[in-house]
């Protein structure tokens, strides 16, 4: 078990190039945003443009519209009712993430279906939030994910419903074997939270507290994760879902020292200038 530091931060986070455009940076989809949690899918948007990611779109209800662009007018708007502009921005994007806010419905499956069976296979998908729950309930949609660059990042509760292991039974050992059964990446989220690598490597934070304790934090960290994934694809993608999950705690724990609560809202506002601070 590797216990990871800011020197993480320091090897991934590098200075652009001169000459970039935003086709540089990666193109980043977010599914997700019912009629009543479209909070969450634009909280996961944000933060993946906030984090860096060259172009974000975000496909949601259409009722979330005003707000997305009000709160973040980068981000470029899908409605996902529309099946065939979903399913084009699927095969086109570099990663995709999948499920904050997304309802437990029909339409939710249908969602999470065409992303894995479409999502190319070395394009990275992040499940989280509603999407693990969808999995759990319909477990032959497991099979989909052979052969799909697959990142899961639940929480306890949700691990608890994907993986079938109790909150007081997940240790390491039991959580690396249904890691295994999946085949994919899981970052368990948690006080020092886990990553489970691919190499069956698992890496873990020294950092995070009860600040951290608020809605949206996972949505979040979600944005930071794919936003770091398609800017820095060119480095080991085992030391990027390392920097991102670090830094999301990092940036936590510097507001922590001034507010009570760390808001995701205010982190997002916060990260450009704490990447800044590593890209030398």
């Amino acid at each position: 078990m590797l216990l990871l530091t800011t020197d993480i931060l320091s090897q991934v986070i590098t200075p652009r190039p001169l000459l970039s455009h935003k086709g540089n940076f990666g193109r980043v989809l977010a599914i997700g945003g019912s009629l009543n949690f479209g909070g969450a899918i634009i909280m996961a948007s944000q933060a993946a443009v906030y984090a860096g990611a060259g172009l974000v779109s975000c496909a949601t209800n259409r009722a979330n519209l005003s707000a997305l662009h009000a709160r973040c007018p980068e981000v470029m708007f899908l409605d996902y009712h529309d099946q065939k502009q979903t399913l084009s921005a699927i095969q086109q994007n570099d990663v995709i993430i999948i499920g904050p806010g997304l309802d437990l419905d029909d339409f939710g499956f249908e969602l999470l279906s065409l992303v894995l069976t479409y999502a190319k296979e070395d394009c990275p998908v992040i499940i989280d939030g509603s999407a693990i729950t969808l999995l759990s309930q319909h477990p032959f949609l497991l099979k989909k994910l052979k052969n799909k660059n697959v990142i899961f990042t639940p929480h306890q509760m949700e691990w608890q419903r994907l993986a079938q292991i109790p909150i007081n039974q997940q240790e390491q050992a039991t959580n690396l074997i249904a890691r295994q059964k999946l085949e994919a990446t899981v970052v368990l989220k948690k006080f020092q939270t886990e990553i489970y690598h691919p190499n069956n490597q698992i890496h873990q934070l020294s950092i995070g507290g009860p600040y951290m304790a608020t809605g949206g934090m996972g949505d979040t960290l979600t944005g930071i994760l794919a936003a770091f994934l398609a800017q820095f694809h060119n480095q080991d993608s085992i030391a990027v879902i390392d920097a991102a999950v670090y830094f999301h705690s990092y940036v936590a724990r510097e507001l922590s020292q001034d507010n009570y609560v760390t808001l995701p809202s205010i982190i997002c506002q916060t990260i450009p200038t704490i990447m800044r601070r590593f890209a030398n």
